[in-house]
């Protein structure tokens, strides 16, 4: 890159894309404009030890698993193990095996915790010699709606610097900078605050054997795995309720019950939060030259785990946009990106709410009711008994169908 003096005095450089965010969406990508032979900058306000060791998803559908094999990125990318695509659905103690599993052939989903899956997209773009900047502080983005979009930052000891760019990819979440710099009214953000709290705790314990729910008149709960000797749980909770209410024993006793399983093997807890479960939506998910992608566009509800796969979806569509920019000055991925990636998160909001209501319903009947506690028993009684429900089910979770 060329260095030159910025209109503050700051060392000034050009790039083609900024992107801001070292996470999932981010690395994301970064390594598909690599491959498209685009270079980029990645601004991280993090170290590269904190964002390698984020604790988040832990399945990579198979639609995206696909999408990076489609890049060549499948063997670089993912880790951890195959997924046979059985999802154990508990009700009242009693197992239902579902599977998503649409008999199409290709690669499948991947068991991939985020933190892994980040490791290895920011192994393989340093190794491909891609620019990557942690502790970039500070970072504010200017003249968004002009030709020449400009990044500033702060090193970590301390030099500003400023980077002008064609484009800006905004992957830095719903609390980072690049959302907030687009002005007030521009975008129309539809919010949806499901009622709904989690505990989640992540302990040194056996995993299932299969992804597992449970529904059960105390409430939901999951058991998810997170490697081999560790497990991700999961239980209802009251929306605002203080992690420290729930000490190790409570945790425990809760699972083995709501899980339907005292024989639930127990382990030391290395992490507990509570949170609210919500839904987001900012449309458009552009302005001017900036594009937001993931999280800073849309955050769904955590059950059928498409956050994570809505920001993989959203990166692959930016870049591929960015590609036919660059190389065949074709605009038009980049004036339908907000359109295709918006028809996509409706279509997993949907199936997100779905699946929350469906198992929170069925289970605890205070809150929703008897009547709506027996619709939600018929929605599980079709899902496991209709092969229909079954194969549109199958559909929904694997993500397919990017159009």
């Amino acid at each position: 890159m060329t260095v030159e003096a910025g209109e503050l005095g700051e060392p000034s450089e050009s790039t083609t894309v900024v992107v801001i965010g070292a996470g999932p969406a981010g690395l994301t990508v970064a390594n598909l404009l690599r491959r498209s032979g685009v270079d980029c900058v990645v601004l991280e306000r993090r170290s590269r030890e904190y964002v390698a060791q984020r604790q988040r998803a832990g399945i990579v559908e198979t639609r995206a698993v696909r999408m990076f094999d489609s890049w060549g990125l499948a063997d670089r990318a993912l880790g951890g193990i195959p997924y046979d695509g059985i999802l154990e659905i508990r009700v009242d103690g009693e197992t239902h095996l579902v599977t998503d599993s649409d008999g199409s052939e290709g690669p499948q989903a991947r068991l991939c915790p985020q933190q892994v899956l980040v490791q290895k997209l920011t192994a393989a773009y340093l190794d491909d010699g891609g620019d990557l900047r942690f502790e970039a502080a500070d970072v504010s983005l200017h003249d968004l709606t002009g030709d020449r979009p400009t990044a500033r930052y702060r090193t970590a000891d301390g030099t500003l610097r400023t980077i002008a760019c064609t484009f800006v990819a905004g992957c830095d979440g719903d609390h980072g900078v690049s959302r907030t710099a687009v002005p007030d009214g521009v975008l129309s953000a539809h919010a949806f605050d499901h009622g709904i709290g989690w505990l989640t705790v992540l302990a040194d314990a056996p995993p299932p054997a299969h992804p597992l729910l449970a529904v059960s008149p105390q409430g939901f709960a999951a058991h998810f795995p997170r490697g081999p000797h560790s497990s991700r749980y999961y239980l209802q909770c009251p929306p605002d309720d203080d992690p420290g209410a729930w000490p190790d024993p409570r945790v425990w006793d809760a699972l083995r019950t709501r899980l339907g399983d005292p024989a639930l093997a127990s382990g030391p807890i290395t992490d507990r939060e509570t949170f609210r479960l919500r839904s987001l939506v900012h449309d458009p998910m552009h302005y001017g030259r900036l594009f937001l992608v993931g999280d800073a566009a849309h955050i769904v509800s955590p059950m059928g785990g498409k956050g994570m796969n809505l920001a993989l979806y959203d990166a692959d569509v930016f870049a591929r946009a960015v590609r036919s920019f660059v190389h065949d000055n074709d605009d038009t991925g980049l004036r339908t990106y907000s359109q295709r990636c918006l028809r996509r998160v409706w279509n997993d909001q949907e199936f997100s709410h779905w699946l929350t209501r469906t198992l929170h319903d069925a289970g605890d009947a205070t809150d929703a009711g008897p009547f709506q506690r027996s619709l939600a028993r018929a929605r599980l009684d079709r899902l496991f008994t209709s092969p229909a429900a079954g194969g549109a089910f199958a559909e929904l979770m694997t993500g397919l169908d990017p159009a």
